[in-house]
């Protein structure tokens, strides 16, 4: 990869465009302190473009939300045969669409809380939800906690689902699981570790993502051994069962029984100061940051056949 010209691509066009110009930015500079032919490139509806006028030759995506994470730039790179790196064209779909990864994940046998999916104007009852108060409200395609909501009291449904709708013209109301917040680092097809996440807010929500002092992070997560093993194990499984390839970071609720809870794979985690991804691989395989991004663009590639 040293011999080739790499694109970051990073800001975008969705709401998580902020934090996907920090992951671009650190990315940016760790590639140029390995000797890497790097420029950063911001991404826009212009991007086929860009790439073809910088002389691009492969990818290094670090963008965030849709468009970006949601297969839309990975087909683009595969159309320009532009190897690139994370996940293909269909897992990232699936892992970026809540619906689909949650009936994915189900059908595989893997752990998720019990749901309902709603489009814009359909009513939601709570009295007809086949579970109770407190709910979980969430679009179906935004990441980094974005229109989440949790719904305490059936006062508090309305602006939840109001907030959800400004993101998405679709939904899901879930079951509130409690447990332990535990997100499980996937590198090359198997787990390096995983991280506790105890944050200062009700949940792990935007701001406890992206302030420095609004979460507490805990490595290993204060799991007993097999317990954190099984959380390591549901991970990869979940990682596994969208099709992901390269790294992800899976996000998982761990009951006091013991039960390990999928709510999603990130198959582009944060690569910012206060990401996850990289304090795990740092703390659990060794790699400090300059040396995870290396290994990442390693394996960048393409991953549709062409004749």
């Amino acid at each position: 990869m040293k011999a080739k010209r790499i694109g970051v691509l990073m800001g975008g066009l969705s709401a998580e465009r902020e934090v996907s110009l920090e992951s671009g930015a650190a990315v940016h500079k760790a590639l140029l302190a390995k000797g890497y032919d790097a420029v950063p490139i911001d991404v826009g509806h212009d991007l086929a473009a860009v790439l073809a006028s910088e002389g691009i030759e492969a990818a290094f995506i670090a963008l965030h939300g849709r468009y970006g994470e949601d297969g839309c730039v990975q087909g683009l790179l595969e159309l320009m045969r532009i190897p690139y790196t994370g996940s293909g064209v269909l897992a990232s779909a699936l892992a970026m669409h809540k619906l689909f990864s949650k009936q994915t994940f189900a059908a595989c046998g893997i752990l998720t809380a019990p749901f309902r999916h709603f489009r814009r104007g359909e009513a939601v009852r709570p009295a007809e939800l086949p579970f109770g108060l407190p709910l979980v409200v969430k679009p179906v395609q935004e990441g980094s906690s974005v229109g989440v909501s949790i719904v305490k009291r059936e006062d508090e449904l309305e602006a939840a689902l109001e907030l959800a709708f400004r993101h998405d013209d679709a939904i899901l109301v879930e079951q509130f699981i409690k447990g332990q917040e535990v997100q499980v680092g996937i590198l090359d097809d198997r787990p390096i570790g995983a991280i506790e996440i105890v944050p200062k807010n009700e949940f792990y929500d935007y701001e406890a993502k992206y302030t420095d002092g609004m979460a507490e992070h805990i490595f290993p997560a204060r799991l007993e051994a097999g317990l954190y093993e099984r959380a390591l194990q549901v991970g990869l499984a979940a990682h596994r069962s969208l099709g992901c390839s390269g790294y992800s970071r899976v996000d998982l609720l761990v009951t006091a029984a013991g039960e390990c809870y999928v709510l999603e794979v990130n198959t582009l985690p944060g690569m910012t100061a206060l990401s996850l991804l990289p304090e795990i691989a740092a703390k659990g395989a060794g790699l400090p940051f300059e040396a995870l991004v290396e290994r990442i663009i390693e394996s960048a590639t393409l991953q549709i056949e062409v004749n």
